[in-house]
């Protein structure tokens, strides 16, 4: 069960806690929070949160910084906020919106609905007691019929969101790429218009896709390809099929060359775009948007082992092309290699791959963009609009054909990767052109913002998988509807 949204007016419920936004100057608040104005304990700053008793109600007063900087991402940081002075109630939180605010009204529901559910979120799931486990918010109240559509909109991809979380923050020992195919099956049947199937090893082997099977070798927990389509009754345009595809390695050691003992344990996190990619279709349907979609997941543990591939494999992939293998840890790109084809062979027309890829990413943007290159601008500049509207940030990297001599090999088509630590995410960019066959497409670098190891400061409170482009593919098929 969701997160339920209803409307009534103020006292007009009987909610465990009421919550405020408050801005900066703090003009206009009650007796009670003006006189914690004047004493300095209530500042309205972004992310603060405080949590008022009296007469046997609550009150949350959350900060949004600035009156004139208040946007979007100040309510989803409220939202959370208050969510976290609420942990130990849980139950049903009634918001006040405020038409003084410079963002209308039904988004300022929507990002306050969105906020709460993903500051909710906890990726404890495996305690066993309830201490330090937060109780769930079950409902939302809002003022006014006229903010209800966005508000359930908000709810519906915050839950799905938080889905992906769930899934990015399972164990390996729980997740690996068949149990993974599983969750697709189980995600269609929820929709009458998705279905879901998975290639295993004879099939891809058929298929030639020499690239993403290498990549599963070294593990007994063989890999998969997931295929999801989603065929709506009506479609806007029926000669449009929106291609997702998600890079989803289910544990990633680093195979022969492998990853150094600390922070490994993150690496289940490998699977995060694939997450992400299989709650957006996920969203999509829910949301009946009439586009046309296809996703297609990859799925491989990379581990080491007597069967193995190796550095100085030579491997082919589906579109028949070589590549020389120089370090076996670069393997998200190889397991892409052959999704990005497949999808474009079953019909894709417009295509997007979300994939924590390169660490040269986080370097250059952090926890917060995920870097996009494409071959089309069109289509670049509408995933970077979708990344603005939705809150899964994007910012655009250059593509161009000089990158691609990193990638020479003297033995192979190429080679996947480069000696030299220079333009990492570009050379993969690169590669993964070869791939991504005619027509538009882009490539989503979300190494940064996809898995969290600490908490981000706004509404990404907690450590683990965020979700990360659930809301961004929601969002691009929107603006394809």
């Amino acid at each position: 069960m969701g997160v339920a949204i209803e409307i009534a007016h103020a006292g007009g419920t009987d909610a465990d806690a009421l919550a405020v936004t408050v801005a900066q100057p703090l003009d206009g608040l009650d007796d009670r929070l003006s006189k914690l104005a004047d004493t300095g304990e209530l500042r309205g700053e972004r992310g603060e949160a405080l949590l008022l008793h009296g007469d046997g109600t609550r009150l949350v007063a959350a900060g949004l910084g600035k009156r004139d900087d208040v946007d979007d991402d100040a309510l989803r940081t409220a939202g959370a906020a208050a969510a976290h002075a609420l942990e130990r109630v849980g139950g049903t939180i009634q918001w006040q919106l405020d038409e003084t605010l410079p963002v209308p009204l039904p988004r300022q529901a929507a990002a306050l609905v969105e906020g709460t559910i993903l500051g909710a979120y906890t990726p404890g799931k495996w305690k066993t007691g309830e201490n330090g486990r937060p109780k769930p918010i079950e409902r939302i109240v809002l003022p006014g019929d006229d903010v209800r559509g966005a508000a359930e909109r908000a709810a519906l991809l915050a839950e799905r969101t938080n889905r992906a979380r769930d899934l990015a923050n399972m164990p390996p020992n729980e997740l690996d790429p068949e149990t993974l195919a599983g969750h697709a099956s189980a995600l269609a049947d929820e929709h009458e218009h998705l279905t879901a199937t998975a290639l295993g090893p004879e099939e891809m082997d058929a298929l030639g896709m020499g690239a993403l099977s290498a990549v599963g070798r070294g593990s007994h927990n063989t890999p998969r390809l997931i295929v999801l389509r989603y065929e709506p009754p009506q479609a806007t345009r029926p000669d449009l099929v929106l291609g997702l595809v998600g890079k989803s390695i289910t544990f990633d050691a680093g195979g022969i060359s492998i990853k150094p003992a600390a922070g490994m344990e993150a690496m289940k996190g490998d699977m995060a775009g694939g997450a992400g990619t299989l709650h957006g279709i996920g969203a999509i349907a829910a949301l009946g948007l009439p586009v046309r979609a296809i996703a297609v997941l990859a799925a491989a543990e990379n581990l080491p082992s007597g069967r193995a591939f190796r550095p100085g494999d030579i491997l082919r992939a589906a579109n028949g092309k070589t590549i020389e293998i120089i370090n076996t840890d670069a393997e998200g790109r190889l397991v892409l290699a052959d999704a990005l084809w497949y999808a474009r062979r079953e019909g894709a027309t417009h295509v997007l791959d979300l994939a924590t890829l390169t660490g040269a990413m986080v370097v250059a943007l952090g926890d917060l963009y995920a870097g996009v290159f494409a071959n089309d601008d069109e289509w670049r500049d509408r995933i970077v609009a979708a990344g603005e509207r939705s809150g899964d940030l994007v910012w655009p990297f250059p593509l161009h054909p000089r990158y691609r001599r990193y990638i020479d090999s003297a033995y192979a088509d190429m080679k996947n990767g480069s000696t030299l630590r220079e333009g990492s995410p570009a050379l993969a960019a690169e590669f993964l052109r070869e791939f991504a066959g005619e027509g538009p497409w882009a490539h989503v670098d979300m190494a940064g913002p996809g898995f969290l190891d600490r908490s981000r400061g706004d509404y990404l409170r907690v450590p683990g998988g965020t979700g990360y482009g659930v809301r961004l593919i929601a969002e691009l098929a929107t603006s394809l509807a």
